[in-house]
């Protein structure tokens, strides 16, 4: 098999309708730290920080490293850092500006303040994937156009496929299949708190049946508010979640899809992993349900 210079992995998804939720990153830690160079595959390990530096932020265990950038190549004088928390019931956004990049090396909590605005992060590493770079690149530059504070792009959010991609923070709302014009439409409503379902691939931070489990009740009881369904915990393959005071039990199953490339510069087939909704209802009573 040889690379078509047509092929594009975003629009191959789309046309076979793949579904994307519980697709979000399920990490719940991360750092974001700005730098403004080329972006590599792997890009923290292709940078041009100091091998010290390198080193350090791919020793740091249980959090998720990523570059981010201003769109257009603007940037501050410094390194704009935040570290991102999405465990437990608040999610939590700190940041602060170093001198250099040297100075992660002696980062702490304690240098740390919290972050009050919200904050898009787009895909756009065309290194890893053409889809996002031709997608995440105007996605970003319309975003930036309303939100030039709380817009950034990112190296990585995984699924190139759904291209344009974008990381939402404090919610972890991860949202796919952006253009520009959709992008905006999608950030004001979750400016107002609203969930734009119509591109969510899940909630960051959260396993990809819980991800499926809250999309898929919100969609059955047409809810549409981002603080109106609360995980309370799961047992087995059964997601408890609360909504309006009433308490649902999700049933998921994870399943192999259809092998797919699921990359642009990917050769290979594989499965990416499906989830099937299988049952849904209260507490006491178990209803069947649908996909």
């Amino acid at each position: 098999m040889t690379i078509s210079p047509d092929f594009r992995c975003s629009g191959a998804s789309a046309t076979d309708a793949e579904a994307m939720a519980g697709t979000a990153p399920t990490e719940t830690d991360y750092l974001f730290v700005e730098y403004a160079g080329a972006w590599g595959r792997k890009a923290v390990e292709e940078s041009r920080m100091s091998r010290a530096v390198r080193d350090h932020l791919a020793g740091l265990e249980g959090v998720r490293v990523q570059l981010i950038r201003r769109p257009g190549g603007l940037r501050e004088t410094g390194v704009r850092v935040f570290a991102v928390s999405l465990g437990g019931a608040t999610p939590s956004v700190n940041t602060t500006l170093l001198d250099d990049a040297e100075d992660l090396l002696d980062l702490d909590h304690a240098m740390l303040e919290p972050y009050g605005g919200p904050l898009w992060l787009v895909c756009t590493n065309g290194r890893r994937d053409l889809c996002c770079a031709e997608i995440g690149r105007p996605v970003a530059s319309a975003l930036a156009g309303r939100w030039p504070e709380a817009t950034w792009e990112t190296t990585h959010l995984g699924g190139h496929r759904f291209a344009g991609t974008l990381l939402a923070l404090p919610s972890g709302i991860t949202l796919g299949r952006l253009d520009a014009s959709a992008a905006v439409e999608a950030c004001h409503e979750l400016e107002h708190g609203v969930l734009p379902a119509a591109h969510a691939r899940g909630r960051a931070g959260l396993s990809g049946p819980v991800q499926v489990a809250d999309l898929h009740v919100r969609a059955e009881l047409g809810i549409d508010r981002l603080d109106e369904v609360v995980v309370k915990d799961v047992v087995g393959d059964t997601v408890r979640l609360a909504v309006r005071g009433t308490t649902y039990a999700v049933t998921v199953t994870q399943t192999p899809g259809e092998p797919l490339r699921q990359s642009c510069a990917d050769l290979t087939t594989k499965p990416a992993t499906g989830f099937v909704v299988t049952a849904m209802g209260t507490e006491h009573v178990m209803t069947p349900g649908g996909a």
